[in-house]
């Protein structure tokens, strides 16, 4: 047989080396040792690492690379970001939301980041987020999976609109849907919008992924809410709470009820590690609080974590570039999880869990999946998050959409070596 790409030599997250990976009509073909066939492309892997393709299930393309427009958020909190955005919204062009969605969706390619889940504001009565982001999903649907969601930034019952907007939205082909119960006026209309938003997705037959509990109060227990209306409706694997910083401010006795509510209605958590060490804990003295929710014990439940970007050069975040390792990097290191195999579960956080409360079809390196990966120089996924490692390819459909040469630097030292090639520092244990 003949194939259209033939990946040699490769090592796998799982651990597995010394495989071949052959892809035909956007397919993987096989995943073995020594495949020996001709192939109208050969990549020879060296030993890197092959990954299946970063993931992030929680950013916000409408506002990205807005940074400075119409000013800068002085303050660094969460509430003046959302004050400034309301701002922006007023002078957004569809043209304007399209021409930086789509740059930046050059930059995640870059970094192979070929999924993203964005939510885009409705409580705009033009919807001019909306509209801009549902032509740049059909304009990089070859490349990136881009699912949306109807996202009522002003809160649901708080934004006169909100709501028929919101429905206009899905209307118009928008995936997802979204709230923000703790942005409400008061915590019963908070809970008042969990139950209609989830009722809305359950008539809909569509996922939810809602904005909960963004704040340093511990009395905010909107998670609680969406995991009750989650099991009510029979939404079970359908719902992801995004943020959840309220659970690192709470006592332990409380989430220890809460952690098997989560685990039991099978809601997906997302944490969004860069934007969460930001924002939260802003009203502290010292001790500061990290603010990212409880990463280790969410996972000791079970529960399906996975880790978004959330923003990039916007009016809540001046900083970011596409790379889920970074963001995989920060949350390792506020989640305290050095051990090995916690590091490595941070991998996952960025790659298979957002898939997988993502949806993802065919997602994976396994013979039928989508011959979707990247090649990274690093030995492994530990040293890829350590390295923020170089993508030397990445490749959508069995081809091979982006190259970046690989990471080397030349040194005039006596008696050292010529060059430095960060990868070849991996420790060898055992």
């Amino acid at each position: 047989m003949s194939f259209d790409l033939l990946v040699k030599n490769a090592n796998l997250p799982d651990g597995r080396h010394g495989l071949d990976i052959a892809c035909k009509d956007g397919r993987i073909a096989a995943v073995e040792a020594g495949i020996a066939a001709e192939a109208a492309q050969v990549i020879d892997a060296g030993g890197k690492l092959v990954s299946p393709p970063f993931v992030d299930s929680h950013f916000h393309m409408d506002a990205t690379l807005s940074l400075g427009l119409p000013r800068m958020n002085r303050s660094g909190t969460l509430l003046e970001g959302i004050a400034l955005w309301g701002e922006l919204k007023e002078i957004l062009t569809v043209e304007a939301v399209v021409e930086r969605a789509l740059k930046y969706c050059d930059l995640a390619v870059s970094q192979g980041l070929l999924a993203i889940r964005s939510h885009v504001d409705v409580c705009d009565d033009r919807l001019t987020g909306v509209k801009g982001l549902l032509e740049v999903r059909e304009k990089v649907k070859d490349y990136i999976d881009l699912q949306l969601v109807a996202f009522p930034q002003d809160g649901l019952y708080r934004s006169p609109n909100a709501e028929k907007n919101l429905l206009t939205a899905l209307d118009m082909g928008v995936d997802i849907v979204g709230g923000i119960p703790h942005f409400e006026r008061t915590m019963q209309d908070g809970a008042r919008s969990v139950a209609r938003l989830c009722e809305i997705a359950a008539e809909r037959g569509l996922m939810v992924d809602m904005h909960c509990d963004e704040t340093d109060d511990p009395m905010s227990r909107h998670i609680e809410s969406l995991a009750f209306e989650t099991q009510r409706l029979g939404l079970q694997g359908r719902v992801a709470g995004s943020h959840l910083t309220s659970m690192h401010s709470m006592d332990n006795y409380y989430v220890s009820k809460l952690l098997p509510l989560i685990a039991e209605a099978e809601i997906h958590a997302i944490a969004n590690p860069l934007i969460n060490i930001t924002l939260q804990g802003r009203h502290d003295s010292y001790p500061k609080r990290r603010g990212q929710t409880r990463v280790p014990e969410l996972r000791s439940y079970g529960v399906n974590v996975s880790f978004g970007h959330d923003c990039v050069m916007d009016p809540w975040y001046s900083m970011g570039s596409g790379d889920m390792l970074e963001v995989a990097s920060m949350g390792l290191h506020v989640a305290q999880m050095t051990s090995r195999e916690a590091i490595r579960y941070c991998f996952d956080c960025v790659t298979s869990h957002p898939a997988k409360a993502m949806g993802l079809e065919g997602y994976g390196l396994a013979k039928g999946c989508k011959a979707d990966f990247v090649l990274l120089q690093a030995e492994n996924p530990i040293e890829a998050i350590r390295l923020k490692a170089t993508r030397l390819a990445v490749v959508k459909g069995g081809q091979v959409i982006a190259e970046t040469p690989p990471r080397e630097t030349r040194l005039s030292l006596p008696g050292r070596p010529e060059t430095v090639d960060p990868a070849t520092y991996a420790p060898h244990e055992g």
